[in-house]
């Protein structure tokens, strides 16, 4: 099995790269994220491979980090989930991201990619949730307050400060990380407006 791959980049496909090494090309798909930041053709470059072996082919998939690859894996263990899925997830949110809207139950930026409706993002959400965390350092009272409102047991001044910051614009994870923070200052008894001045303040840091 092969598990990297040091050499020189060929040229490019639409989903793929070859990779040249020591006068074999390999075809590597890649997420469209890695594809980005991969070096130009006639550079060197390496990868950490992921290798996929069925009765009628052999396919490789590349990535820049371990922990790329750790989430291709993770998200295919989810049903309804392939390599074409998981690399979709991979193109529109980067791992500390993924884990962070998994963790944090964002169902919308989970959805933004393609194939990912709002069932299995809701699928994803809950199978994963436990084991997100592990990937990213997150705040557990941020944990806390998104699974409030995942759950509508928010406190109301909550919820409608974290709705009136989605509205201006800002993603929910965004959203629900500043109100978390304006909850610590301000106090869990708090008013709407106090939360949204506090979490814009805390955005504009």
């Amino acid at each position: 099995m092969i598990g990297k791959l040091k050499g020189v980049v060929d040229s490019f496909g639409e989903d793929f790269v070859i990779l040249d090494v020591q006068g074999v090309g390999y075809v590597v798909h890649c997420s469209a994220r890695t594809l980005q930041r991969m070096p130009k053709a006639g550079e060197p470059a390496d990868l950490s491979i992921e290798t996929h072996v069925r009765e009628d082919m052999i396919r490789l998939y590349g990535f820049r980090s371990d922990a790329e690859r750790e989430w291709f894996r993770l998200l295919q263990t989810v049903q309804g989930v392939g390599s074409k899925v998981a690399l979709g997830l991979l193109s529109v949110l980067e791992p500390p991201q993924l884990a962070s809207a998994i963790a944090l139950g964002d169902k919308t930026a989970i959805a933004r990619a393609p194939g990912v409706g709002p069932r299995l993002a809701a699928r994803l959400v809950a199978e994963l949730k436990d084991k997100a965390p592990s990937f990213v350092p997150l705040d557990p009272a941020l944990v806390a307050l998104a699974g409030a409102v995942e759950n509508r047991s928010a406190p109301q001044p909550v919820a409608d400060a974290i709705s009136a910051l989605v509205n201006l614009g800002y993603a929910q994870l965004q959203a629900s990380a500043a109100i978390a923070a304006a909850l610590r200052s301000a106090g869990e008894g708090a008013e709407t407006k106090v939360l949204i001045r506090l979490g814009l303040k805390e955005l504009a840091q």
